[in-house]
C-alpha cells in the first residue's frame, strides 16, 4: 500500500527530474556541436601559372587541408600535402636547397615528396597538377590507374 507521503514524494521527485531534464538538455545540446558533413573536394584551382615564378611555391587550401604547390627549376609543377607526416606541422619550400622543409623538427623531403632526413616517418601525400588555359588545377591523386 502506497502512503500519501510516498505518493507525494514520488510525484515531486518525478517533477524535479523532469524540470532538470528541461534545463540540462538544451545546455548539453548547445555545448555539443552538431556533426558537420564536409563536402568532398576532388580538385581546386590554385591560381594562374604566370603568378607562380619558377623555383617557388605556395600553400593552397584543398578543402580543409593545406597543399604545397611547387614550380621547380625545371618548370615542372608538383603538389603534396603540406602537413608534415611527423607532427602535422606545415611544411615549406626552400629555394636554396630545392627541398621541402619542416621547420618544427628539421624534417626534409625531396621534390618527389619522399622523406630524406629528420623525423618524418612517411612521404608526403602527392596530388595531381594540371594546367588548363593557364590555370593551375590540383586534384586528388588517383592510385587506380
Amino acid at each position: 500500500m502506497i502512503t500519501r507521503r510516498k505518493f507525494i514524494n514520488f510525484v515531486l521527485g518525478g517533477g524535479i527530474i523532469g524540470w532538470l531534464g528541461t534545463i540540462l538538455y538544451p545546455v548539453i545540446s548547445y555545448l555539443k556541436p552538431p556533426a558537420l558533413v564536409e563536402a568532398n573536394v576532388n580538385s581546386v584551382k590554385a591560381g594562374k601559372l604566370d603568378d607562380l615564378p619558377i623555383n617557388s611555391a605556395k600553400i593552397v587550401k584543398f578543402g580543409r587541408k593545406p597543399v604545397i604547390l611547387i614550380r621547380t627549376v625545371q618548370d615542372n609543377l608538383r603538389a603534396f600535402s603540406a602537413t608534415c607526416t611527423h607532427l602535422a606541422c606545415i611544411v615549406q619550400y626552400r629555394q636554396d636547397t630545392r627541398q621541402i622543409w619542416c621547420a618544427c623538427h628539421n624534417g626534409i623531403y625531396d621534390l618527389r615528396g619522399l622523406n630524406v632526413s629528420g623525423p618524418p616517418p612517411r612521404p608526403l601525400e602527392p596530388y595531381n597538377v594540371k594546367v588548363i588555359n593557364n590555370e593551375i588545377v590540383i586534384s586528388v591523386e588517383n592510385n587506380n590507374s
